[in-house]
């Protein structure tokens, strides 16, 4: 497979992950929404239909979508260590390019959102401007873009984000990935989709499990950059861990199967 296929296989199947989970994150959210108010496992099993959809579209690629993925199939020996940089690039492309598409989608809401008394309540000074020195680590709509601890400890989110990754490579690397990265199949695919929703439904809690350092970091980066009045900050003290985290469990959940599964 050339470079050039897995780079557009993984942007396209990536943008739809992004775009599915962010939009079930988004109509969770907002008040002038059909979902408003849903709930955790709304969230949860809407982000694992996601991911069975932008993996089905990838399927070209092996569908990795997550460079926690990648790191644990170049680890097995799965792919090619030089294919890394090429999913990596189009993993990241995918995941701003479907928070992009997540605005879009919802523009209506995010204008009504932001400009409503009630959620600026919370965030506003006296002269009504958003209050940076009060709120500065997450803005009014930063969980539909990325995550955030309920509880901040750096030393227990990344150990949850780590875990929580482990979990989720090391499921896909024993589902019987081929060395050729061609992926698990139609139902391999539907077990990796349900493995996620567990993560969100069993580990999910503390962090908002991110799992995947694209899915969190491309989204964050857009929500920095749109033109969204009152948004508020996007939380780049916190931005390392759900990047290092799932890298750190893809390397981990790659050495263990090495040694257990080899």
């Amino acid at each position: 497979m050339s470079s050039s296929d897995i780079f557009i296989s993984e942007t396209i199947g990536t943008a739809v992950l992004i775009l599915l989970g962010g939009g079930v994150c988004a109509a969770v959210t907002f008040k002038r929404s059909k979902a408003f108010n849903a709930g955790w496992v709304a969230i949860a099993f809407g982000w694992g239909f996601a991911v069975l959809t932008g993996a089905y579209i990838a399927a070209k690629s092996g569908a990795h979508l997550n460079p926690a993925v990648t790191i644990g199939l170049a680890i097995k020996g799965g792919i090619e260590w030089s294919q890394v940089p090429v999913y990596f690039g189009g993993e990241m492309l995918g995941a701003m390019i479907g928070a992009v598409l997540v605005w879009i989608t919802y523009y209506g809401q995010f204008q009504a959102h932001l400009s409503d008394p009630e959620v600026l309540a919370d965030h506003t000074g006296e002269e009504g401007l958003v209050d940076q020195s009060a709120a500065p680590s997450a803005g009014p709509v930063l969980g539909i873009f990325s995550t955030g601890p309920e509880i901040r400890n750096a030393v227990q989110n990344l150990a949850t984000e780590i875990i929580a990754t482990t979990v989720l490579v090391l499921s896909i690397l024993t589902l019987g990935l081929s060395d050729n990265g061609k992926g698990v199949g139609v139902i391999g695919t539907l077990l990796v989709a349900l493995v996620v929703t567990g993560i969100g439904l069993s580990l999910g809690g503390p962090t908002g499990y991110a799992i995947n350092p694209v899915r969190d970091l491309g989204p964050r980066i857009v929500h920095a950059l749109l033109p969204l009045r009152n948004k508020g900050g996007s939380d780049w003290g916190y931005a390392w861990i759900p990047v290092v985290g799932p890298l750190i469990g893809g390397a981990l959940a790659g050495g263990i199967y090495q040694v257990a599964f080899a």
